[in-house]
């Protein structure tokens, strides 16, 4: 029985707690002896916080023998991505650039979280500075797979969504820049939340691309993405109750999402669709050439971000950086400022476009990722199959970081193949009450 909480919703351990069938003590002791038991765990988790864990759920079970429980999911454990900073335990994101790192307080959603009683069980791999979809890192670790040990596990959160897919945690907390938390979310058959910018606080994030950076949990269920949410917001959750899909308008993104996409994410995406209507929705397939202009200056505005950020630490051995991550950063070295501002007044305008464009349905939907994972050591040996690859991974899920708008991938039954489903910027709660009945409708 114990056994079976390492499979459970973190809203349903919540509950089991709440109702006195679940001590929050046995529920982490339960998640440390899977990690430390588990012959991926080293690849899973950078670090794990035993100590810290053991006296958040001390304090869990007392509060919930008193019944002054701080949230749903006070006593719940869960996974941070090893760039979020942590007190006095290492943070470093990745990469040697950071060994040793150690911060003297929590990043704000930690506290936050800390705050409403989860509890933390440590900090999990990522690509190296978290600028790559696949999830391969071979500075730190490459994290698995759930579906097979050869292929990656997407990225950047790769660690965040395998503690989840191999039961070592309840949730896991990652970030998105170009869709870190989608696709691992996706090529792992979780729900992957992306926030709106600015809309989870990045204090103490070691920062990626600050203009794009966003937080969002990687979890089995979109109410546990929805009390993720709002814990790290310190706000109230969503109102998932007598959510339909019937009188909703979904609009297919046809420009750029649904160019050359392999057999099984195509098939996937459109049974995913006839499920959809099934449950009552009204789909539309619409074309946005603008689109493409937003893309043309992806490139300049995300590596001069990164590049402002990472340049002096970068610099100073630039050996340390693994050689795919190095070539792709640097570009940004040679960004001129007119470059970057003209790149931001042409992202702008295709915002309006969008907005405008997009105002008439509840959500564009498309291909969670358009390739199934690829080889790992092929990625390794071929640095051209890397690049094609990484573009590849983070093209669709990149729509809702260039239009600063919330996104969430759901699992479509097929494996490694999700359904994104993009909303109006600012707009989660929205967004998460309809996917919650497409979450119904898919199942």
């Amino acid at each position: 029985m114990m056994e079976d909480w390492r499979w459970m919703t973190a809203a349903d351990l919540g509950r089991g707690i709440a109702a006195g069938q679940i001590d929050p003590v046995e529920l982490t002791e339960v998640y440390l002896t899977a990690i430390e038991t588990h012959p991926e765990s080293s690849r899973i988790y950078a670090r794990v916080t035993p100590n810290r864990a053991r006296s958040e759920a001390a304090a869990a079970s007392n509060r919930a023998k008193m019944g002054q429980r701080l949230s749903p999911l006070d006593g719940v454990p869960i996974s941070w991505k090893d760039l979020i900073d942590s007190k006095d335990v290492a943070t470093e994101a990745g990469t040697a650039l950071m060994k040793g790192r150690t911060p003297t307080e929590d990043a704000e959603v930690l506290k936050l979280a800390t705050a409403a009683g989860l509890v933390c069980l440590g900090k999990t791999h990522l690509s190296e500075i978290a600028f790559s979809g696949l999830g391969v890192n071979p500075i730190t670790a490459t994290s698995p797979n759930v579906h097979d040990p050869d292929v990656a596990p997407g990225g950047s959160s790769s660690g965040a969504a395998a503690s989840v897919a191999f039961g070592l945690a309840a949730a896991g907390i990652g970030s998105d820049t170009g869709g870190s938390v989608r696709i691992p979310s996706a090529w792992n058959d979780l729900t992957g939340l992306k926030t709106t910018v600015g809309r989870l606080s990045t204090k103490n994030v070691v920062p990626l691309c600050e203009s794009f950076d966003s937080i969002g949990p990687l979890c089995r269920s979109v109410e546990d993405t929805a009390l993720l949410m709002s814990i790290m917001e310190g706000a109230g959750a969503a109102d998932l109750r007598g959510t339909t899909l019937t009188g909703t308008n979904l609009a297919v993104l046809n420009t750029i999402g649904m160019d050359g996409l392999q057999d099984s994410p195509k098939a996937a995406f459109e049974a995913a669709v006839d499920k959809l209507t099934a449950a009552g929705a009204t789909i539309h397939r619409i074309d946005m050439p603008e689109m493409l202009d937003a893309f043309a200056v992806a490139g300049t505005l995300y590596t001069a971000d990164s590049w402002s950020w990472w340049r002096d630490r970068i610099e100073k051995d630039p050996t340390k950086l693994f050689s795919q991550i190095y070539d792709r950063i640097k570009v940004g070295a040679a960004v001129t400022a007119a470059d970057y501002l003209n790149g931001w007044r042409k992202l702008h305008d295709v915002r309006a476009i969008y907005r405008a464009q997009t105002a008439q349905y509840d959500a564009v939907i498309l291909p969670s990722c358009p390739i199934m994972p690829p080889n790992v050591a092929k990625l390794l040996e071929d640095s051209a199959y890397y690049l094609q690859s990484n573009l590849l991974a983070l093209r669709n899920t990149r729509v809702a970081n260039l239009m600063d708008v919330p996104s969430m991938s759901l699992p479509t039954g097929i494996p490694s193949c999700g359904i994104m489903f993009n909303g109006q910027t600012g707009k989660e709660e929205k967004l998460l009450r309809l996917a919650t009945a497409a979450e119904r409708a898919l199942a």
